[in-house]
């Protein structure tokens, strides 16, 4: 049979619902064949720098203050270990008790390493959180990236719009604040990709913040130095989102895609203002409040891709015990995460691969800098700042643990390739030009 009889015959075929395939924003016809792993992807990305001596090594105050006998699992929602019997002071503080005397109580019956595919000792390519977070999203080895420009390679974000053809809601950036170059990692500058697959972004300590709150959820009339607040945030959303039909220098969203957005926002300050915001149950924090953001952002738009991030672990360069509960804290909201994902959003249960990894590790030796316990703090310049570690569960997500730190396996721009790879999509980003050429799919290292 010709090729045009073929063509006219299955057409007919298939009936008159059907008037043309669909075509990618790369101009393919159709998608790359490529069997999809999991419908979704959320990856946490734990910024600030996390030491693996304190994380996934569970030795707590051994190899970092020099006391003996105090080693223990401080992260037990996601790794394995018993938790520490002396110096408690990485959980709560109850009144009348040793601050931070009382840990979160464990919120999973089992920890994420069982789940799933642990990376114990990965290797990273930088020791600055920004260049680590640009590998995280990006999976170059670019370290030449500076502050306050967006990245130069493409996003994971990127690729996906580009090769599997994802809508701008499919894919969203959940930072945490607005500094240097967080408020810029939804898209890079590349001219082959850029912003027009780039990834819907939402700051919430900004946007649902008090800032924000003040701002945008109670309609009034206002005075002309209530104005520019309100032009602050306004200019903030449109270059977000595209709210307005602009020149293209952010996101470009369907008019669909603008409507549902502003009503998202609209419901969730009603529901901020019923005290209707689903929280961690035991943590009241900067990093608490993206990831409850990132929630409800789930919840409504069921992303395929979403990377929130959380950075309070960075107090490390000056306290050492503020540090211990940040990454306390980190492991209960990062748990409490997947937990709702998997209670609350039947769409995405099951049927999601849930990524954590940091941007960096921290250094062997401590800083001179002594906090209210007089134990010192770390830096992250050295060998020990590019030991690093991943967690990936969730759907067709083998159960194996491997790596040490006498034989790393892997490097962490094989996140983005992974996910890739979870997408069906892995040979396109592979052969883009633009990926670390050491980097691989994880589920090829294993």
């Amino acid at each position: 049979m010709r090729r045009k009889e073929f063509i006219k015959k299955s057409t007919l075929t298939v009936g008159a619902g059907i008037v043309a395939p669909y075509i990618l924003p790369s101009g393919r016809l159709f998608a790359k064949s490529g069997i999809e792993k999991a419908e979704h992807v959320v990856m946490v990305m734990f910024a600030g720098g996390v030491r693996q001596q304190e994380s996934i090594l569970g030795r707590y105050l051994e190899d970092s203050q020099g006391v003996s006998g105090v080693a223990g699992n401080i992260m037990p929602n996601l790794f394995n270990g018993n938790a520490p019997t002396k110096k408690i002071v990485y959980g709560q503080d109850i009144p009348g008790q040793t601050r931070g005397s009382d840990p979160i109580p464990r919120l999973l019956s089992d920890a994420l390493a069982n789940k799933g595919m642990t990376f114990n000792e990965v290797r990273a390519q930088s020791a600055g959180h920004y260049v680590g977070l640009n590998t995280l999203l990006t999976g170059s080895i670019s370290t030449a990236q500076g502050l306050k420009t967006r990245p130069l390679s493409p996003t994971i974000f990127e690729y996906l719009r580009k090769h599997r053809g994802f809508k701008a809601t499919d894919c969203w950036f959940v930072g945490n604040g607005i500094g240097n170059s967080t408020p810029l990692l939804n898209a890079s500058t590349n001219e082959n990709y850029g912003l027009n697959f780039g990834a819907n972004m939402f700051i919430p300590p900004i946007t649902f913040g008090s800032y924000g709150q003040n701002t945008l959820s109670n309609s009034k009339a206002y005075s002309n130095n209530e104005l520019k607040p309100m032009y602050e945030m306004k200019n903030f959303l449109n270059n977000s989102f595209a709210l307005e039909n602009s020149r293209q220098t952010t996101i470009k969203n369907t008019d669909d895609e603008r409507t549902h957005i502003k009503e998202f926002m609209r419901a969730t300050y009603t529901k901020q203002s019923l005290g209707q915001i689903s929280m961690p149950p035991a943590v009241s924090s900067t990093d608490a409040f993206n990831v409850a953001y990132s929630a409800e952002i789930l919840k409504e738009f069921k992303p395929r891709m979403l990377a929130v991030n959380i950075s309070e672990v960075d107090g490390c360069h000056s306290n050492f015990t503020g540090y211990l509960r940040s990454l306390h804290r980190a492991d209960h909201i990062t748990a409490w995460l997947y937990d709702y994902i998997q209670n609350n959003i039947p769409e995405m249960k099951d049927n999601t691969v849930f990524i954590v990894a940091p941007e960096c590790g921290r250094n062997l030796n401590p800083n001179p800098i002594l906090d209210e316990n007089d134990w010192m703090a770390f830096d992250h310049s050295d060998a020990n700042s590019l030991r690093v570690w991943s967690l990936m569960v969730g759907k067709n997500v083998p159960k194996v643990s491997v790596g040490s730190e006498g034989n790393p396996i892997g490097r962490l721009t094989d996140l983005v390739p992974t996910i890739a790879d979870i997408f069906g999509v892995y040979d396109d980003v592979m052969n883009s030009g633009y990926i670390d050429p050491m980097a691989m799919s994880q589920f090829l290292r294993v």
